[in-house]
């Protein structure tokens, strides 16, 4: 079992330099996007993001997880050609990284984003609607309605980010999402 600092180390350099090979290496960029090699815009079909990465104790297998924003088309095929560079892309961080035993590596699709999004798109329509009214309590103020409270409605507002921050907290205590650090008002996924 490895020192859980140097563990946390190698996963970082480890993300470093899969996201150095998905912007510079061409065959890892062709087993994303095949359409890349037919000279296709590689930068306008899918977005391929590295979420995180976790590295077991012993240092003998690190789980990649991948954020695809795309079509399900794009996303199976992206993941798939993952997969299916994982020895290479095993041998390429055995040259780049000085380790005794280079890792195993395996990709799994990373889906909090597009759930995070989606979320916050239905939250962003509440407010909207919670915004404009619906005529049905116009005669009668809700117990919280306030000058202030309709002020913060129309004014953007830092303290709206802290929904999300909730929300982002909320998914990590129900085990739905197992990493996520936040940074004043943004919100960062993995180390």
């Amino acid at each position: 079992m490895a020192n859980p600092r140097r563990v946390k180390m190698v996963a970082k350099q480890i993300m470093r330099e899969l996201s150095d090979m998905l912007l510079t290496d061409t065959v890892l960029q062709h087993a994303v996007l095949p359409e890349a090699a037919l000279g296709a815009d590689r930068y306008l079909s899918s977005l391929t993001t590295i979420s995180d990465v976790e590295v077991s104790n012993d240092l003998q297998v690190v789980k990649v997880y991948v954020s695809v924003f795309g079509d399900d088309r794009g996303k199976d095929v992206a993941i798939a050609g993952l997969k299916s560079k994982a020895k290479y892309v095993r041998s390429e961080l055995g040259k780049r990284m000085k380790l005794r035993l280079t890792p195993e590596v395996r990709f799994i699709e990373d889906e909090a984003m597009e759930r995070g999004s989606r979320v916050i798109a239905i939250l962003d329509k509440i407010k909207a609607e919670k915004g404009s009214g619906d005529g049905v309590n116009e005669g009668r103020p809700e117990p919280s309605d306030s000058a202030d409270d309709n002020q913060d409605w129309e004014v953007d507002d830092p303290d709206e980010d802290i929904i999300y921050v909730n929300f982002w907290t909320r998914l990590r205590r129900n085990g739905e999402l197992e990493k996520v650090n936040t940074d004043g008002m943004a919100v960062h996924y993995g180390a």
